[in-house]
């Protein structure tokens, strides 16, 4: 069952401790838009799927992220959020696996629960194919002496 979320307000995620992001609902049509990110475009054929993951949370998380605590810069001064912030902070291996497992692997959840196939409409086996093959008669053999 997809369970609706209705309210469609933004959540804090805590993604490791002392940091937290304040995210907008992973919507259609964010990911829509971070698909088409000039990034995600601009990788070449070659690209590693590591690379791709990485360019694809990023766009996402540029979306996505409204506010931040506890991010600072080298001096320990809280920074705003901004577009290269969130580059960095997905840089960061906790920082991109928390991310990944809150935000992203949500929507790859759903994604998921509506591929599932629905049952038959007139039971469990209607439908079905058969995969047993019919029983072949021995091959015949040369006659024993």
């Amino acid at each position: 069952m997809i369970r609706l979320n209705l309210t469609n307000r933004p959540e804090w995620l805590d993604l490791l401790p002392g940091l937290r992001v304040l995210v907008a609902p992973l919507t259609t049509a964010l990911m829509v838009s971070a698909r088409a990110d000039p990034v995600i475009d601009n990788l070449s054929e070659t690209s590693s799927r590591e690379d791709m993951a990485l360019a694809m949370a990023k766009a996402v998380a540029r979306r996505a992220v409204l506010e931040w605590e506890g991010v600072g810069d080298d001096d320990g001064n809280l920074v705003p959020v901004s577009p290269a912030g969130i580059d960095a902070l997905l840089e960061i291996w906790p920082v991109f696996e928390a991310f990944q497992a809150q935000y992203v692997a949500r929507g790859l959840m759903l994604d998921l629960e509506k591929n599932a196939s629905a049952p038959s409409p007139t039971g469990p086996s209607a439908g079905a194919t058969a995969t047993a093959r019919p029983a072949q008669a021995p091959a015949p053999t040369a006659p024993q002496d």
